[in-house]
């Protein structure tokens, strides 16, 4: 994940953060994944805070862009609308999925050296 801008929102008490994720040859990363990219960039996060919007993956490039909004505080997060703390309640209850779970597959696939 590449950090294209960071603002900070001292009106909205907020972190924004646009990104670009190139994925070629791979799907589309979940909003999950998303989620979790956004919290270990940012120092601090909670995943708890966070809220991503406005993905948009062009057809056959492999990138997908969208913003992370990192909010200090629940009482923050209040300006956001009902469908959206809805929609990130799941993803929240999930626990962290772990980052390489392919590597692990691999090395005890006694392949090539």
């Amino acid at each position: 994940m590449e950090i294209i801008d960071r603002k900070e929102n001292p009106l909205l008490n907020r972190i924004e953060i646009e990104f670009r994720w190139n994925h070629e040859g791979s799907p589309t990363p979940s909003r999950t994944e998303m989620l979790n990219a956004v919290a270990s960039i940012e120092p601090g996060a909670s995943r708890d805070l966070i809220v991503i919007k406005d993905v948009n993956t062009r057809f056959g490039i492999g990138s997908t862009t969208g913003l992370g909004l990192v909010y200090a505080d629940k009482e923050s997060m209040k300006v956001e609308p009902t469908y959206i703390h809805e929609r990130f309640a799941e993803m929240r209850a999930a626990e962290p999925e772990p980052e390489t779970p392919a590597e692990e597959s691999t090395d005890s696939s006694g392949g090539e050296e």
